[in-house]
């Protein structure tokens, strides 16, 4: 009676395929650990900061009043359409003229005259009407209840959110529309080429 020898092809194509498995692994890890170095934190879907602890006794009434409903809004989640009057629209200027009307220092749209302005771009000429906009570079240091103007071609497009808290070249900011919640990220202002700018919340004095 004769024997079959085992084949060795089988556990030769074990091994191989481990071996792409492994280095597919390690390819998504460096991937993830690259995006996650240079990908500013509102784009990424695992940034789940908690909102901050905000003294609001150190700030103006109308900085306090912005950073409350921030809060709450931030915990309630609710959907974009409850911003943007039912429209099914990109959000985040929704959210930033909504959160600025229920702080009872409405926006104007520029075109309509209505509060809510929709764009962000739009967004940044109201500012830019009202002799409120700091361009990014220009030495001016953002504060509490400002609003933070992107635009970034290679990610998302423009975008907006609200500056809650400063230290030095970071801010802490609250958004709607990022990746579809309210979200809270740090920017480093003085060096993300995103930030286009700031609409400040109060004029100069």
């Amino acid at each position: 009676m004769s024997t079959i020898a085992p084949s060795a092809t089988a556990p030769t194509r074990r091994r191989r395929t481990a071996l792409w498995i492994a280095a597919a692994v390690a390819v998504l890890a460096v991937v993830a650990a690259g995006l996650a170095f240079l990908v500013p934190s509102r784009y990424l879907p695992w940034d789940t900061a908690a909102f901050p602890d905000v003294d609001t006794s150190l700030l103006s009434a109308d900085q306090a009043r912005i950073v409350e409903l921030l809060e709450a809004e931030h915990r309630d989640q609710r959907p974009g359409t409850f911003y943007a009057e039912g429209v099914e629209e990109p959000w985040c200027a929704d959210f930033v003229s909504w959160v600025m009307r229920e702080a009872g220092l409405p926006l104007a749209n520029p075109n309509s005259g209505h509060w809510r302005i929709p764009g962000v771009y739009t967004l940044q000429e109201y500012y830019q009407s009202q002799g409120r906009f700091e361009a990014a570079g220009g030495g001016y240091v953002p504060a509490v209840g400002d609003v933070v103007l992107y635009d970034n071609s290679s990610w998302v497009g423009q975008h907006t959110n609200f500056v809650v808290a400063v230290d030095g070249d970071t801010v802490t900011t609250v958004g709607g529309n990022e990746l579809g919640r309210i979200r809270v990220h740090t920017v480093d202002w003085a060096s993300d080429s995103a930030v286009v700018g700031f609409g400040r919340l109060a004029p100069r004095t």
